[in-house]
This record gives C-alpha cells, sequence and structure tokens, in this order.
C-alpha cells in the first residue's frame, strides 16, 4: 500500500499547473469569463490562517469556475502604501520600501505553497511606481473633469505621527498608530467629489442584489439621506442671520439655544478680540472630529452673549452658544437646541442650566425629561403640546412633514434634503504613499504635472543619504532635491506638493488595474471591457462601508474620465464577507505590569491549563481574532509542513459557515488531516481492485454518487463550502462501506476527488492521476448530475420491534403495505423476536416505518 504524503505530491502539482500554465489569465472570445478576487492584503510581514480561510474561498471558486467551462481571472497584488511601514523604519531603521518588499516577498512564499490558483504574472503591489504613476495620471483626469478639488478643511491631526487621519484611524480619541490624542486642524487638503454622487450611489444600493443586506446597510446609512429643514435667526444686534439646518423642526418649540461650530464664521469673528473666547476654542480644537470622539468628549460650551429672535415668537430671545460638539461640514454649522428630546442637548443644557422645554410626551406615560431625552422612533405617536401647525397626536415623521409645509407656506424656512457623506479628503502627511502630481508655482498657482513626467516618484534617499524617518513630520517637506522643482507650466522655480494619498485611493481602483497591469494607460479599453466587472468580491466585513464606498465612487469617476465601461460603475456584482478564523490568547504579565503575550506553539496545554517550556502557567483567553499583536496567530507554513496545505484548507473551510467565526484548533486540523488520509487509503485500495471484478449495489453506490455532485455543485455555488464538505465526508463513508465492483469504485473515487479537488487540490490531482485519469483534474470538465438518478425508485424503512429499532429493509417506492409486511416478518430480526409465534400487531407507516409488537 502506498502512502499519503502531502510533502511529496503539493509541490509536484504546483510545478505541473505553473508548466501547464493553467492559471494564466487571458483574454478567449470563445468562453465565457469570470473574475474572482479577494481584498488584496497589507504585507504585514506574516501570514495567518484568516489569510488562509479568506483565499481558499477565492481559490474554491476560481476553480470550481474554471472546470465549469469558464475562462477565470484570478490575480493577487498587495496594498502596500501607509504608516506601518513608516513606523517599521522608525522604530527598527531601514527604508520603508525595503521594509514593504521584503515582507511582500516573505507573504508570497508564504501563499504559494497553499496551491492557490492566482496568476501570479499579474501580481503587483501599490507601492509601485508602474501602479501609482498611473494613480496619478488618473488623478490629473480627475482634477480635468472637476472630480478633485482642493480647500481649507477642518482634519484630525495626529500631533506625533504629524499626519491627518481619516475618521475611522481614530480610536477613542487617539490616532490609531501613535495613540496620540487627536486634535482639530484646518488644513488645506485635497478632496474627491464623492458627495456630489450621493443620491446615486444610494439608489444603485438597491441594483446590488448578491452583495449582503448588512453591507447595504451599513453603507445606507453612511451615506445618510435625510430630509429636514433651513432657516435663519434673525439677530437682535442686526448681524448677519445665523441659517441653521435641522432634521428635527418639529420641536422648534422646545428650543433652548441656537448653538454654532468652534469653527463658524462668528467663532472666529469673535476670537479675534477675545483671548478668553481664543483659549476656549484652542481647547475645542484639541479634539477629534469623529462621531465617536464628539459624543464622549466633555461637553463644552461659551455664551457668545449675541441674541436671537425665535422665528415663530419674535419676543422670545434665545441665546448663541459655541458648542464643541456642533461640526461645521455638517448642515450649517449651527443649529438650534431642542434638550428635552436630544441627550446631547439635554446634557449641555444641565450642565450650564439652559431651560428644557418638553414638546411631545409619550402617550402611556407623559412626564417630563429630567435626565433622559425622550427620544421615540419617528413612527412612534406622541402627544403634542402646543405645535404651531396644531398637531395633537401624531408621530414624529408626520409631524416633521407638517412642521416643513407650514415653514414653506409662511415663508420662513425651505425644506431641504442632505446627505451625511461628506467629500472624501485624501490628503496625508507622510512620505509613505503616492505623490499628489500637481506643482505649486508662485507665478501660475496650483499646476498639474505633465502626464509624461509620470511617475513622479518617491525619493529614495536624500543627497545621497538614507532619510531619516525618526525626525517628526513628513521627510518629503525637507527634502529640497525632491520639493524643489520646475513648474511645468512656466518653467519658473516651484515646489511639489509633499502630501501623499490617503491609502484607500491604492485601493479603490486596483480591481480595474489587474485586467491589464502592466498597460502604459491605467486600464486598456479591451481588457476592462472583457473582464468587467469583478463578478465575485470576497473580503472581511470591516471594508464594508470605506473600502467599497469609495471603490463604487472610483468605478464612476473612472467611466467619466474614459477608463472603465458604463457597466462597470458598480464593479463587484457579488460580494461575500467572511467570518474571521480565531484562536485562544496565551498571556502572561511583564515586570512592568503589562501583558506579555506568547505564540501557540510555545504553550503547552495540559488539563485544560497553559505552560510555557520553564513550567509558568499562562492566563488563556478564548476565541480572539487572530492578530499578530497578540501573538495568537498560527503560521501556514508550520500547519503546511507538518500535514499539508490540503489539511489547512479543508480544516478552515469545512468547522463553520464561512460567514460566521471558525476557531483554529490542533486538533481540528489533525482530524482533516486523518480523512484526507482516509480518502488516500481508499484510493489505493481501489486500485488495487481486480479490474474485472464485480460486486453487489453498484446502483445504490452510483445513485449516492449523483447526488453527491447535485449537493457539493449547490454548496458551492452558494458558498455553502461547509455543507458540500459534509456532504463529501458522507459519501466518503458510503464508498468505503460500498460493495460494488471495481468500475463502479473506479468511477466513484475518481468523481470523489473532483468534486474535492477545489478544496484540496493536490490530493485529488494525485488521485486522478492514480486512477490513470486524463490530463489535469485542474482541467477537467466537472462532473454532471444525471437527474434520473435522483429519483428514488426505493426507501430504507427502520423496523421497530416493541418500541425499539431492531434493523431495516429496503423496499419499492409504491410497495403495497401488505407486500412490505411481509418483508418486515421474514427478516431475521423479527424472526427472532417472534421464536415461532405470530406477531401481535403490525402497522406499516408508508416510507416512514414498520411497527411490530410481539
Amino acid at each position: 500500500m502506498s502512502r499519503y504524503s502531502a510533502s511529496e505530491i503539493e509541490a509536484k502539482w504546483q510545478a505541473a499547473w505553473d508548466k501547464a500554465g493553467i492559471f494564466t489569465a487571458t483574454r478567449k472570445a470563445d468562453k465565457p469569463k469570470y473574475y474572482v478576487l479577494e481584498m488584496f492584503p497589507y504585507p504585514s510581514g506574516k501570514l495567518h490562517m484568516g489569510h488562509v480561510r479568506n483565499y481558499t474561498m477565492g481559490d474554491v471558486i476560481a476553480r470550481y469556475k474554471l472546470s465549469t467551462g469558464h475562462n477565470v481571472l484570478h490575480p493577487m497584488g498587495f496594498d502596500a502604501f501607509g504608516m506601518p511601514a513608516e513606523n517599521a523604519a522608525m522604530a527598527i531603521g531601514g527604508h520603508p520600501k525595503d521594509w514593504t518588499y521584503s515582507n511582500i516577498d516573505t507573504m508570497v512564499e508564504q501563499m504559494k505553497p497553499l496551491g492557490l490558483s492566482l496568476d501570479w504574472s499579474r501580481m503587483f503591489a501599490t507601492c509601485d511606481p508602474e501602479y501609482y504613476g498611473q494613480q496619478q495620471a488618473l488623478f490629473l483626469d480627475f482634477l480635468k473633469a472637476g472630480l478633485v478639488y482642493r480647500k481649507n478643511a477642518i482634519v484630525n491631526w495626529d500631533p506625533v505621527d504629524m499626519t491627518v487621519l481619516a475618521n475611522e484611524q481614530v480610536e477613542n480619541g487617539r490616532g490609531w498608530r501613535s495613540g496620540a490624542l487627536v486634535e482639530r486642524r484646518e488644513l488645506t487638503q485635497w478632496f474627491f467629489k464623492i458627495s456630489d454622487y450621493s443620491e446615486e450611489l444610494l439608489d444603485a444600493l438597491d441594483t446590488l442584489e448578491n452583495w449582503p443586506a448588512k453591507v447595504r446597510l451599513m453603507q445606507e446609512n453612511w451615506i445618510g439621506k435625510s430630509r429636514g429643514l433651513e432657516f435663519s435667526f434673525d439677530r437682535t444686534d442686526g448681524g448677519d442671520p445665523i441659517t441653521v439646518y435641522t432634521t428635527r423642526p418639529d420641536t422648534l418649540m422646545g428650543a433652548s439655544f441656537v448653538g454654532i461650530s468652534p469653527d463658524h464664521p462668528i467663532s472666529k469673528a469673535l476670537e479675534a478680540d477675545n483671548p478668553e473666547l481664543g483659549a476656549f476654542l484652542a481647547e475645542c480644537r484639541k479634539g477629534g472630529t469623529t462621531e465617536e470622539a464628539i459624543e464622549t468628549a466633555e461637553k463644552l460650551g461659551y455664551d457668545t452673549g449675541i441674541r436671537v429672535k425665535h422665528p415663530l415668537d419674535p419676543n422670545w430671545e434665545l441665546p448663541v452658544w459655541i458648542a464643541n460638539f456642533i461640526l461645521m461640514d455638517y448642515g450649517t454649522g449651527a443649529i438650534f437646541a431642542c434638550p428635552a428630546h436630544d441627550q446631547r442637548d439635554l446634557d449641555f443644557c444641565r450642565k450650564y442650566d439652559l431651560p428644557v422645554i418638553d414638546t411631545f410626551f409619550d402617550l402611556d406615560d407623559p412626564k417630563p425629561v429630567e435626565t433622559e431625552a425622550f427620544v421615540p422612533p419617528k413612527e412612534q405617536k406622541v402627544k403634542w403640546i402646543n405645535h404651531f401647525a396644531g398637531l395633537d397626536k401624531a408621530t414624529g415623521q408626520e409631524a416633521i412633514d407638517a412642521t416643513i409645509d407650514f415653514a414653506e407656506k409662511q415663508g420662513w424656512g425651505t425644506g431641504v434634503t442632505k446627505f451625511r457623506l461628506r467629500d472624501w479628503g485624501l490628503s496625508r502627511q507622510r512620505y509613505w504613499g503616492c505623490p499628489i502630481p500637481v506643482v505649486h508655482c508662485d507665478s501660475c498657482g496650483v499646476v498639474p504635472e505633465k502626464k509624461e513626467n509620470l511617475p513622479i516618484q518617491l525619493p529614495y534617499d536624500e543627497a545621497g543619504k538614507p532619510i531619516d524617518f525618526a525626525v517628526p513630520g513628513n521627510p518629503l517637506d525637507r527634502h529640497p532635491t525632491w520639493r524643489d522643482c520646475a513648474c511645468p507650466s512656466c518653467g519658473a522655480p516651484a515646489k511639489r506638493e509633499t502630501d501623499t494619498m490617503d491609502t484607500f485611493v491604492d485601493s479603490s481602483w486596483y480591481f480595474a488595474r489587474f485586467t491589464a497591469p502592466r498597460a502604459a494607460t491605467p486600464t486598456v479599453a479591451e481588457d476592462a471591457e472583457y473582464w468587467m466587472n469583478v463578478d465575485q468580491y470576497i473580503g472581511g466585513i470591516e471594508h464594508a462601508i470605506l473600502h467599497l464606498l469609495y471603490s463604487r465612487f472610483f468605478a464612476r469617476a473612472m467611466h467619466i474620465t474614459g477608463h472603465l465601461p458604463k457597466k462597470a460603475i458598480e464593479p463587484f456584482g457579488a460580494l461575500f464577507t467572511q467570518g474571521m478564523v480565531t484562536h485562544a490568547i496565551y498571556q502572561t504579565t511583564g515586570d512592568n505590569g503589562r501583558p506579555v503575550y506568547h505564540y501557540p506553539d510555545e504553550v503547552e496545554l495540559r488539563d485544560g491549563k497553559g505552560f510555557l517550556k520553564d513550567g509558568a502557567e499562562v492566563e488563556i483567553i478564548p476565541s480572539a481574532k487572530m492578530s499578530k499583536s497578540k501573538n495568537n496567530v498560527v503560521d501556514p507554513l508550520h500547519i503546511i509542513s507538518s500535514f499539508g496545505a490540503d489539511t489547512a484548507r479543508w480544516f478552515v473551510l469545512s468547522d463553520s459557515p464561512p460567514e460566521r467565526d471558525v476557531e483554529w484548533t490542533a486538533a481540528g486540523a489533525e482530524a482533516a488531516y486523518k480523512h484526507l488520509n482516509r480518502v488516500w487509503n481508499l484510493c489505493d485500495k481501489i486500485s488495487a481492485m481486480d479490474p474485472n471484478a464485480k460486486g453487489q449495489g453498484d446502483e445504490e453506490l452510483l445513485r449516492e454518487m449523483h447526488k453527491t455532485i447535485h449537493d457539493v455543485t449547490l454548496g458551492i455555488e452558494s458558498f455553502g463550502f461547509n455543507a458540500a464538505i459534509a456532504k463529501l465526508y458522507a459519501f466518503t463513508n458510503t464508498l468505503a462501506k460500498s460493495k460494488a465492483g471495481s468500475a463502479a469504485q473506479k468511477q466513484a473515487i475518481m468523481t470523489l476527488a473532483q468534486l474535492m479537488s477545489p478544496m484540496t487540490p493536490h490530493l485529488s490531482e494525485d488521485i486522478w492521476a492514480h486512477q490513470d485519469g486524463e490530463g489535469l483534474i485542474a482541467t477537467a470538465d466537472w462532473p454532471v448530475t444525471d437527474e434520473a438518478m435522483l429519483v428514488e425508485d426505493t426507501v430504507t424503512l427502520p423496523i421497530q420491534i416493541n418500541g425499539k429499532r431492531r434493523g431495516e429493509i429496503n423496499v419499492a417506492k409504491d410497495l403495497d403495505k401488505g407486500e412490505v409486511e411481509k418483508i418486515a416478518l421474514a427478516t431475521e430480526a423479527v424472526q427472532k423476536a417472534l421464536n415461532g409465534g405470530a406477531p401481535k400487531k403490525v402497522i406499516v407507516v408508508p416510507g416512514r416505518i414498520v411497527n411490530v409488537v410481539v
């Protein structure tokens, strides 16, 4: 008997696939195309089983589509710009470029043993000048088309990393890398005009039928369409009126004060002559601009002394306060506060002893607001108090609509639809990113670089000396040989833009670049027309909002500028968000009192406890997401060297539905390995059979085989990989017990290998070759279900004797009850129980069971 040796067969078949070039994608007019893509990784330098699960899912789909006659594009690249590389350069010395490319080499080295059906010839990293040069060309085209512009804006500023942070890069008010408290700062920034497409991006969500509903909802909420009222408060001092926008105009009779942003023009005008106010505003600007930072920060206010008139009662004056929770870039930068029905307003009013006026009560429990604002759902009916539109009992939405209608008829307000989505600020004050291709000239202003000068490459060193990344700030600002240049328009001395692009830009069009990764233009029309759209996109739920939303905008912008066909404005036809691979965290406490994390291979488990080699016990935190920072990652190469790539692939697919988390355990990997050995041994046993040997149950075996083909095919097409594998387990058991003839068993094992090949491609290739299959299993046609074989002619009926199951019989599905009874009574188990006597009763339930009472 031969032995299953994963290390031998996996290298052999990977070499065979490479030699045959079967995963190299080229345009073919005679085949339907299929483009499958996993979200590309950041080159952190270490692959873990979470990556393995993600890429294996895509690989299953790619291999299946290849065998069903599709021309498959399945590429891989690296999202390679960003602060981690600069942080590494600061921490350990060296250069971000060297760190990044070294990590890419390591990760490719880790990926290739997995046997992924990737077209490696298309691989690129976003830090390749060839890639970001074309990104710069896109920027110039967007600029020409009016899709990108420059303005002053309030941003999240990390005072340690000295860079702008996107909202999602601020965690608990601190920079996600440095941990420094984020500040608000006004800077001149570049922006993409994504807000112009708010309505279109929102409406198009309804067309994305093959996206998870939760992802569409998350995007809908982020875009945030709302209809409200815009109106103005007249100032008692005769100054310019203060315009506000509100989504709850129905609560206007509960107004307590008018609030303005610290960055409102009125605030800035007052600041000039008021040092006390200046100090207050400086304190406000230390906070971040994220919703989380605003909601959790202490509410701060400053009474400006300005008073305004209530639009419904000119004798009712309201104070104007500057409040730190009001943002200038939403609405008008000014609000009216109704503390009875907004918790943030209520907290502010209680702190500064401002009035709280109820405008409606709960129908069942009418009571004034004290410490908790009454904020019922808009569809809930409430009792209104002195509503100016004459409402008594009505829902919030009915009151909003009535108020807007009332204000428009009275001529003091206008109904306005607004969106929460703001324009996309792309400027970042860091080195390791795509340079923005513009030049600043004293005579010409902001001048786009000429396309023939692209790429504008990042400098590697400075005057022959390494760039010192330990010095705070952007190295490009202090790099005169790179920064100083000639104006592309007039030729006079000028300076390059030293801001680089947000890394979300890099990942917002990479899917399009894969269609022609070596082209001298961002895309090639024929290739984009053929390969787009991505038929199946796979990635983590953490990218459900910004990456996908930005990519949808970019696809539209690329269509407008002639780089993508119209069909590609929604670039991802189907989206699947996979669960995480988890593993216990093992930690001890260091001398400084901080936790020390230990890799799984450093810990021995005994009786539910974990111990280090020196005998120290570790604390076990179960089922946490695999993370390099917690050292609870399992190295795929270690698993591959121990069990083989197919075992790793089989386990991550089999143990849980793909949309849920799966916990990696050594016992689970060992069980998967044992099963693959069992399949190989079955193959070996069948190979040793006399090819002319007859047996019993050929039809039953082939009938189960066709059921399995049907069920596994359905499982793969519906992303039910674990369900498909369960069917493969069951069919393996059936084949192992079968007494069928050699021909039927050979057909069954070859079909089993084909059905397993998307999950365990190496083992399947070896079984196929062992059974003299033609060519490579990777290119063999997918087995087709014989529908006639799915029709059940017989049924298995259990036999119960005095209420206990004692056997079963196989009978024709439509057999007469009397005949079923005769067959049941003739069985050995019933004859033994009767002991020569007659049964007291026999009950036959057609198609279900036979009950014998003796």
